[in-house]
């Protein structure tokens, strides 16, 4: 799926909330036709806050990440401020409300 950058492993994900302050996964699944009306509408809120690092996973290719992250449904948009888990949306997504939470939690990073 055309999106951010396509995550490999779990090492990868892992690696990736721990080097970025704030960091922003978006798990989805190749048939997922929620998922790929989701991701459009994700990607223009994300670009207003360039200090959120965005990276995807397709949890079909890589069905272990599910247990790890505990998903259970998809797409799961989960927000890492300084490697812990601070938001979390699944499956059908308020697009308002992510960009309020998104705008509260960057803006309370900041300070």
């Amino acid at each position: 799926m055309e999106g951010f950058k396509e995550a490999r492993s779990i090492d990868e994900l892992k690696e990736f909330t721990a080097q970025n302050d704030l960091a922003f996964i978006f798990f989805y699944g190749t048939n997922c036709s929620v998922c790929h009306a989701v991701l459009p509408q994700i990607k223009p809120i994300l670009e207003k806050y360039p200090q959120i690092k965005t990276m995807q996973a397709n949890i079909e290719e890589m069905p272990e990440i599910s247990g790890e992250y505990t998903i259970f449904t998809i797409p799961v948009l989960l927000l890492f401020a300084e490697n812990r888990e601070v938001m979390r949306f699944a499956r059908f997504v308020e697009m308002d409300k992510l960009d309020r939470q998104l705008d509260k939690i960057t803006e309370a990073f900041a300070v």
